[in-house]
């Protein structure tokens, strides 16, 4: 199989592709657009959706220099998500953002892999300073219902792209000099469960093993033959898939109460990508 030359990965294209390469194929390669929901009922999926990439704004503004005061007002009446999520951060924030400084905000990296290029967009990018050391943090806001498991977060692609990348190409970001992946650590932190953030600290050995890990998924997935991918043996995860009708495994969406946070918040789709900041090929 022949990827476009200027087919570009992702944790998300990534992930999609581990969970099930027919999804891979259909969304990202094919680009098909296939008319059903994700999650019933629907009406409330979608309102779960415009909380969640409302809080990124706000959160957002608010990094960048907003008076929390004034966002305060666009988050919204007690009765939603949104304004619960708002105050936990609020309330969280001191401590979250302590002795800490703004490297980058909604900001986006890339570097080559295999010939491609692997594009990532974070939340935010912390410079954090102790009395033992001055570490990086990459903070991802996550507004999912459940409180996932530190198991399933460190299986995700994210907890290994997100760092990587910041070492291979956030130089610029960290003033000119390298990133030294010892010093680098990954946060999920979730509005819901504030007090319950998940920390993963990186390190050299870690950094080695996803650039060959990454190396090789990019390399398994452009020389994939031709015709059509195979579909996930788990089955269970075709509820939650709005191609499951046309691979035939099923017409009724899952419940919302069970769906985990799977590809809710990946906002990386609306990169712009001419102003990605990367590494030379």
């Amino acid at each position: 199989m022949t990827l476009p030359s200027d087919f570009q990965f992702s944790q998300g294209n990534l992930q999609d592709y581990l969970d099930c390469r027919r999804r891979f194929q259909l969304r990202y390669l094919e680009r098909l657009a296939w008319p059903a929901f994700e999650a019933e009922p629907a009406g409330m999926n979608e309102q779960r959706l415009l909380n969640g990439a409302a809080f990124h704004r706000l959160v957002q503004q608010h990094l960048l220099g907003m008076p929390a005061e004034r966002l305060s007002g666009l988050a919204g009446g007690t009765t939603d998500d949104l304004p619960r999520w708002w105050r936990n951060y609020l309330e969280s924030a001191p401590s979250l953002f302590a002795q800490s400084e703004t490297l980058g905000v909604e900001v986006s990296l890339a570097a080559p892999v295999e010939g491609f290029r692997l594009v990532a967009k974070y939340d935010a990018i912390l410079r954090i300073r102790s009395e033992s050391a001055t570490r990086l943090a990459v903070i991802d806001w996550k507004t999912s219902q459940k409180r996932p498991s530190r198991n399933w977060l460190a299986e995700r692609l994210q907890t290994r792209v997100y760092p990587y990348l910041l070492v291979e190409a956030g130089t610029a970001l960290n003033g000119g000099q390298p990133v030294q992946p010892d010093l680098v650590e990954m946060v999920y932190w979730f509005a819901g469960f504030p007090r319950e953030p998940e920390r993963f600290a990186y390190n050299t050995e870690q950094y080695h093993q996803d650039k060959v890990y990454l190396a090789g998924l990019v390399t398994e997935i452009a020389g994939l033959p031709e015709g059509d991918f195979p579909l996930t043996p788990h089955v269970e995860r075709c509820e939650y898939c709005n191609y499951r009708s046309l691979c035939e495994r099923g017409v009724q969406a899952g419940p919302l109460d069970r769906m985990q946070d799977v590809a809710v918040e990946d906002f990386e789709f609306a990169l712009d990508f001419d102003q990605v900041a990367e590494i030379e090929f």
